[in-house]
């Protein structure tokens, strides 16, 4: 079966999901986007990454053409079409063409794509025995400069800090904030664990409140853990009891070295694997059925 992309109020197959070269997202990076989980016929978390595109567009001032009743529709639609019950969606909304100008008054409107499909953003066997990562340095833009809560197409500052993971052959990159507080890292929040404590960047350093990072906080109080957002240096990071990183792509990556360094006993630690195994039961539970 051919794969069916939705543009602009259909579906069309693949080879025929085109954009104008004169698309501000293209050309500026002039848009927002979601990427969105689905767990056996669930879309996860739906209703909360809806809230949070039509946020982000109302933020950069994007008019999105559907209501939001009509963009959970497409959604569903779009792993209906491709038969997908288990899948990753991205929900792009850009500028729509314009002149090469910078002037989002000359785009004639704004472009939709959704797009159901699979991914396997780590290998298996990083979820069993962790993840080594490494701090580059690029540092995390201020709110000031362009709000982490707008999940902008404009990714240039996290793909910076990603190639260096890759030149230094890390699974992921620890962004620092201006003043050299741990902040995220270029796809992934971070989380770690001291004395039982689970311990997260707070907002204010210019992180992505991320959607799985929160239903993980709320199902570490649930289990009768402590949560507490807050700030921290790569110190107390590099002598963590346990660490992680969330996503809607990763889910829960255990984080077993940084910066050369090993993180408690250098393997998944026991809170870690808890909230590895209650992620994976709620997640299927909670979002919009096909």
């Amino acid at each position: 079966m051919s794969q069916k992309i939705f543009l602009d109020g259909k579906f069309v197959p693949r080879e025929e999901a085109k954009v104008s070269v004169f698309d501000h997202g293209l050309l500026y990076g002039d848009g927002v986007f979601e990427g969105i989980r689905v767990y056996d016929g669930v879309i996860f978390k739906l209703e909360e990454h809806l809230a949070r595109l039509y946020a982000s567009a109302k933020t950069i001032m994007l008019d999105i053409p559907q209501t939001r009743d009509e963009m959970r529709e497409i959604v569903r639609q779009s792993c209906i079409e491709n038969g997908l019950r288990d899948a990753y969606i991205r929900l792009v909304v850009t500028r729509g063409p314009g002149d090469l100008g910078l002037d989002p008054r000359k785009c004639d409107g704004a472009t939709v794509i959704v797009i159901a499909d699979r991914i396997s953003l780590y290998p298996p066997e990083l979820y069993e025995r962790g993840m080594s990562i490494g701090t580059g340095s690029i540092r995390r833009s201020r709110a000031e400069i362009i709000n982490p809560q707008v999940k902008s197409l404009n990714y240039l500052n996290n793909i910076l800090a990603k190639l260096e993971a890759n030149q230094h052959g890390w699974g992921e990159v620890l962004m620092l904030s201006e003043e050299g507080f741990v902040a995220e890292c270029s796809a992934d929040n971070i989380f770690m664990v001291r004395e039982g404590v689970l311990v997260t960047p707070a907002a204010h350093l210019g992180i992505l409140l991320g959607i799985t990072r929160r239903t993980v906080m709320d199902l570490a109080r649930q289990a009768g853990f402590e949560v507490v957002e807050t700030t921290f240096t790569r110190h107390e990071l590099w002598n963590a009891d346990e660490a992680f990183l969330t996503g809607s792509a990763a889910e829960i990556v255990p984080v077993t070295k940084v910066d050369e360094r090993v993180v408690g006993q250098g393997k998944p630690g026991p809170l870690t694997q808890e909230l590895m195994r209650l992620f994976r039961a709620y997640a299927p539970t909670n979002g919009v059925r096909l």
